[in-house]
């Protein structure tokens, strides 16, 4: 039978654990129950690895998952007053749009490297500053041992860090790979609402949380981010109804 454990080597592990806990960062709620009550930290941890990927190859699941993360950062950004750093290898970004969900340029530090192990190298390097509201890192590929160090570095910056799985070949899923992440986002496109007149209504996600530590996964039909990066639940049938009978009696 092997020795059991003394009592200092249990306060010892205690300790550990104590310190542990105490390196994760306040979660940011994204304000919708139906997400934060399933999520096991109530939000995304603020000293922790995200990561995210489009559901499918097409361009505009890319768009949605870009914005996504826009979102989330500006919401990180907000809250501490602090700049986001996106580091990428491939500058294809939509500034326009990025501002539109509440990113805009006065907030946001680029960093460009040639290849993915440079983007990985930038996002660790700012998350051990800790002077950062949040680190976007958009690469092809990155392995369990890459994951495992930036999860590290969030929990030592006190960072959060959003990694954006872009690039993706074929319909081969990215998230399909093990990672040290916290929670690992799919998003993808739904039809909107049909409008009560002509135009285009807000977008519509579908928001896959594949996994996450301590907690179950779960799929959302979400309302797109707004200009304050803020997800919203999709209106119920009852208040498109009453919307359209407003807008009838403002046509009469």
């Amino acid at each position: 039978m092997p020795d059991r454990p003394s009592a200092e080597q249990l306060a010892s592990l205690r300790a550990e654990l104590s310190r542990a806990d105490e390196t994760r960062g306040p979660a940011l709620a994204f304000g919708i129950g139906a997400m934060d009550d399933r999520l096991a930290d109530h939000g995304l941890d603020g000293a922790g690895l995200h990561e995210i990927a489009a559901a499918t190859a097409s361009l505009n699941d890319d768009a949605a998952a870009t914005l996504f993360a826009a979102g989330i950062a500006a919401r990180f950004a907000n809250s501490h007053g602090r700049t986001v750093l996106w580091a990428l290898s491939q500058f294809d970004l939509y500034a326009p749009g990025i501002e539109q969900v509440g990113l805009g340029p006065n907030c946001i530090l680029y960093a460009h490297g040639s290849k993915d192990s440079q983007v990985l190298a930038m996002a660790e390097d700012g998350l051990r500053d800790g002077s950062l509201a949040c680190v976007i890192a958009e690469v092809k590929a990155a392995d369990m041992t890459a994951t495992r160090r930036l999860q590290l570095a969030a929990s030592d910056g006190r960072t959060p860090i959003l990694l954006y799985r872009r690039h993706r070949s074929r319909e081969r899923c990215p998230l399909s790979t093990q990672s040290a992440a916290m929670t690992r986002w799919r998003i993808g496109c739904v039809e909107s609402a049909r409008l009560p007149f002509p135009g285009v209504g807000r977008s519509r996600w579908s928001v896959e949380l594949v996994r996450q530590r301590a907690g179950n996964p779960f799929t959302l039909e979400l309302e797109a981010c707004d200009e304050q990066g803020r997800l919203a639940l999709p209106a119920a049938a009852p208040d498109r109804a009453t919307a359209r009978g407003r807008a009838a009696v403002q046509a009469a």
